[in-house]
């Protein structure tokens, strides 16, 4: 059975100011704990007939009801206790978004069990280091690609005893037992099912809220994979808050299409849902991402920072194209949209004459904007994971498409501070979640405390005493509260630049503004121990193909050393330097021909720079720009 360590210092640390949420209307402890597995089964009882969860198939959208998820669920866990999973074993899910994914996951905690996500890009290497170190004898896998991938790593997975695939057969297999997932399922329908059903009565009915509900295996910016140990109570308290706080109900809808072993997507997908009611689209795939906004239109989505900026480089290249009355009438409207907006967060009333622009610019412009895009229904619209650009939340607040931040991490169970209407302020990431107080120390890094904080890294003792001090989370982020209680974000800590004379500098926030520009599609800032800062760039695809036929150029591998791109690139290079003070202004740039990827391992599945893979493998380069 998995095992965790808590903290217990004696260890304070002297805060600039403590942001605590001025809200009460929403629980701050465990009085109310209702158990995600026994709330699914209470929220499909009370929603029986109406859609839980849709799949795209060929043609359109097919719906399963609450009553048949909660069924699913029941048969899968069924079949976990026919496989021998104990109270506390693990069951790894190895997949990319799907129905399976969750019901696998609700059937491993009805049974007391802990559902384990393993993004489904995951390397042979990546696989074996969490299926050992969680122990998990159930793995549940999508095809056979990911299959190929087990079977590579087979010999070393002792604990291993069975196999699932969702999709197609699995081949016989010399270490551990191979079953279809249809297989599997018809487990759960044995002559023992009436026993098996009582003993899962019971797992649920003594559920408490200390109890590990799930390992969440953080992505590895900063160094190996480390299991955080997420309650029960603290899955509950997050999804009560949020949908408190959003007032979500059976009328929503979310499109579920970011890694499920993130805890981000986890929380919408699932336990969001299942405490609110709303129905989840299963995404096919990232690629198919546009298609499918504008099919399912959700009223609540939620986009990482590099997504929202591809939209972003996707709207600009078509206002581009406007010319005469319909591009100064574009112009129009977005200066419209963005002063009403910030006049609008900032709590002061618009006035009549631009409440009367805003209503013919919603008219004109901003309804087939929003309507291209899906987001013509949506109503809570955010981002998070990364740092975004202002420029970019401003420039979706001129098409009246409000992008608000947050901020959180696995180890708070998601998010900690959130911009709602009437507490937003462009560049912060919000406020606490009422029951919450962030402070920053005197070295400006972020704490946190609150009833969502996490129980510790599974067998590290000391990795986890370093992070729990007091009950405060050390986040590892700077960052900084003002007088009104908003937080703001400046860096990551072990990722501050200390140039040769002495200057800290994070690079985080200028790395995020370098890649708003169109043909930036990723940025690493580096100058530790230099008496200067220098970039590596990366371009997007789509924006160098737009530059070139724009100006004419001849696309090829070459294209990126073109003076004009050059020109451009400089350009970019410059608009964020006037932002900066002298000594975190980039002076030189290299263009990397490779793109960053996941397979590659630059980038965690939530797209994410590994800042310590890319500076050790163009060590080469960066010499290069610091050799004269």
């Amino acid at each position: 059975m998995p095992t965790f360590s808590s903290a217990t210092h004696a260890r304070s640390w002297p805060s600039q100011t403590t942001a605590t949420s001025e809200q009460t209307d929403v629980d701050t402890t465990f009085a109310n704990f209702i158990a995600p597995p026994v709330k699914l089964f209470e929220t499909a009882h009370n929603l029986a007939g109406r859609p839980a969860y849709w799949v795209r198939g060929e043609h359109n959208w097919q719906a399963t009801s609450w009553q048949d998820y909660a069924q699913q669920v029941k048969q899968a866990a069924r079949a976990l206790l026919s496989l021998g999973v104990e109270r506390g074993d693990a069951v790894a899910i190895l997949s990319f978004n799907r129905p399976e994914w969750a019901i696998t996951a609700y059937a491993a905690m009805s049974i007391g069990a802990i559902p384990v996500g393993i993004y489904w890009t995951s390397s042979t290497a990546d696989i074996e280091y969490i299926l050992n170190h969680c122990k998990a004898p159930v793995l549940v896998i999508e095809d056979a690609d990911r299959f190929t991938r087990v079977q590579a790593c087979a010999l070393n997975l002792t604990h291993l005893r069975t196999v699932v695939q969702i999709n197609g057969t699995p081949p016989a297999m010399a270490t551990c037992q191979p079953l279809a997932w249809q297989d599997f399922m018809a487990q759960g329908l044995s002559a023992q099912a009436t026993e098996q059903d009582l003993a899962i009565n019971k797992r649920l009915s003594t559920i408490q809220a200390e109890d590990t509900a799930t390992l969440i295996y953080t992505s590895g910016t900063t160094g190996p994979s480390k299991a955080v140990v997420l309650s029960h109570g603290n899955l509950w308290w997050v999804a009560d808050s949020l949908g408190k706080l959003f007032h979500a109900d059976e009328n929503d809808r979310m499109l579920s299409y970011l890694p499920l072993a993130h805890i981000a997507e986890q929380m919408g997908t699932m336990h969001n849902q299942v405490y609110a009611g709303f129905a989840v689209y299963f995404a096919k795939s990232i690629e198919q991402l546009g298609d499918h906004l504008k099919e399912v239109k959700p009223t609540v989505f939620f986009g990482v920072p590099r997504v929202w900026e591809k939209m972003q480089a996707a709207i600009e290249a078509k206002l581009q194209q406007a010319t005469g009355v319909k591009a100064r009438l574009a112009t129009w409207a977005m200066s419209v949209g963005q002063r009403w907006n910030e006049r609008d967060m900032a709590g002061q009333r618009p006035g009549l004459w631009l409440d009367l622009q805003k209503s013919l610019a919603q008219r004109l412009i901003f309804q087939k904007v929003q309507e291209a895009l899906g987001f013509d229904q949506a109503r809570m619209l955010s981002t998070g994971a990364a740092p975004i650009a202002p420029e970019s939340l401003k420039f979706f607040h001129g098409l009246n498409i409000l992008v608000r931040e947050l901020y959180g991490q696995s180890e708070a169970c998601g998010p900690s501070t959130l911009s709602l209407p009437g507490t937003t302020k462009v560049g912060s990431v919000g406020k606490p979640l009422p029951g919450t107080e962030v402070r920053a120390a005197e070295d400006g890094e972020l704490l946190i405390r609150g009833p969502h904080i996490f129980k510790g890294y599974m067998g590290q003792p000391t990795a986890t005493a370093e992070t729990i001090v007091d009950g405060w989370l050390q986040t590892g982020d700077l960052g900084r509260v003002d007088s009104d209680g908003y937080v703001y974000i400046t860096g990551r800590k072990k990722d501050l630049i200390i140039t040769s004379g002495g200057k800290n500098i994070s690079p985080a926030n200028i790395e995020a503004a370098l890649m708003d520009s169109h043909l930036i599609e990723y940025a690493v800032v580096c100058g530790d121990g230099r008496n200067y800062l220098t970039a590596l760039l990366t371009l997007e695809t789509q924006g160098l193909a737009d530059f070139a036929k724009a100006h004419g150029l001849t696309p090829g591998p070459d294209l990126h050393k073109h003076p004009q791109v050059q020109e451009a690139l400089q350009h970019a290079v410059d608009h964020v330097n006037e932002q900066q003070a002298r000594v975190a202004q980039i002076r030189k740039f290299a263009v990397l021909t490779q793109p960053f990827s996941i397979e590659g391992g630059e980038l965690t599945p939530t797209l994410k720079v590994k800042r310590k893979v890319v500076l050790e493998r163009q060590q080469a380069v960066i010499q290069s720009l610091y050799a004269n």
